[in-house]
């Protein structure tokens, strides 16, 4: 099943000419998960991907520059008689936020909506897979999000199979899904499980033990570097991180990728990268419109995809 992440928002705090506030979407199949909703999401989904129906919306914290693109997309979805439900799940504090901007901006809705409150330690079931909350590092209550696929049958011998006597045909769809045929066990046939995918996403956070935990093995890390090496004492005073951190977070968890964002205006793209660089050499700094394919372990590395129509979309623009 195909899975990726497009990162339709990349810079942090305030918006600039070439990067849009904190979005990041994660598709898996037909499913679409966003990932905090940054002032002009919905028009970036626009220039770029379309706004699709979204299924959730995850909230890492409630800073402004994290939602407060979402109250313009609620009341969007209604003006476009969405029929499907959605869900938004956040820290502590998220239905309250919400209902005190319902009579003022979105108002009643037409379609089933649910707020989710979660903390530490919660998960929320999907089909094939789950998105765990995790504490991190920031200023007030924070989470970060990963999402990890179930694991999936070993690889099914089928010449063993024909050698222990089981013909072709259902009866190898039978021996796969578990059943014993012929006296042939599944576990003489089958490999050991292959693990599913994991992808995580950190917020906004100082480095932390919990960022570190959460990410190990993972395909794909996105993690915030607001900051660089020379301001290393602002950042940990307002709860972020810098590329050098960031890199060494990614280095002990073992990721297969780390991609940088939520990136200041007092730094350059490039800046960003060669710090992390230096410490760690499996590292992407994504602009606006960029996507990372995450497939299946046995088919390769997670890879940064470039948005194809960059030179005519100026937010996509380098930075």
């Amino acid at each position: 099943m195909d899975l990726d992440v497009f990162f339709a928002g990349t810079g942090g705090s305030v918006p600039s000419a070439r990067r849009g506030l904190p979005a990041v979407l994660v598709r898996r199949g037909g499913e679409r998960l966003l990932f905090d909703c940054g002032e002009g999401t919905q028009r970036q989904l626009l220039r770029s991907v379309g706004l699709a129906d979204l299924d959730t919306v995850f909230l890492t914290h409630l800073h402004a520059d994290h939602w407060l693109g979402l109250p313009g997309m609620l009341k969007s979805f209604d003006l476009r008689d969405r029929q499907a439900p959605l869900d938004v799940v956040g820290p502590p504090g998220t239905e309250r936020l919400l209902e005190s901007l319902r009579g003022a901006v979105f108002g009643r809705l037409g379609y089933p909506f649910t707020v989710i409150e979660v903390v530490a330690g919660d998960a929320l079931e999907f089909d094939g897979y789950e998105v765990q909350a995790f504490s991190v590092r920031h200023r007030g209550a924070a989470l970060g999000y990963a999402i990890v696929e179930d694991e999936r049958p070993g690889r099914f011998d089928d010449a063993r199979a024909r050698a222990l006597g089981v013909p072709f045909g259902p009866e190898f769809g039978r021996l796969q899904a578990g059943e014993t045929v012929n006296g042939v066990t599944p576990e003489q046939v089958m490999g050991p499980p292959r693990p599913g995918r994991r992808i995580v996403l950190s917020g906004d956070t100082a480095p932390c033990d919990m960022v570190r935990a959460a990410a190990y093995g993972a395909d794909l890390l996105v993690h915030e570097a607001t900051f660089t090496e020379s301001e290393a004492a602002r950042a940990a005073e307002t709860g972020h991180s810098t590329a050098r951190q960031a890199a060494e977070i990614a280095r002990e968890a073992n990721v297969a990728l780390l991609a940088l964002t939520h990136l200041s205006t007092r730094h350059a793209a490039r800046e960003i990268r060669e710090e992390a660089e230096a410490i760690f050499d499996r590292v992407v700094v994504p602009r606006d419109f960029d996507r990372v394919d995450v497939p299946l372990r046995e088919k390769g590395p997670p890879a940064l995809v470039p948005w194809e129509r960059r030179a005519s979309v100026p937010p996509a623009a380098s930075a």
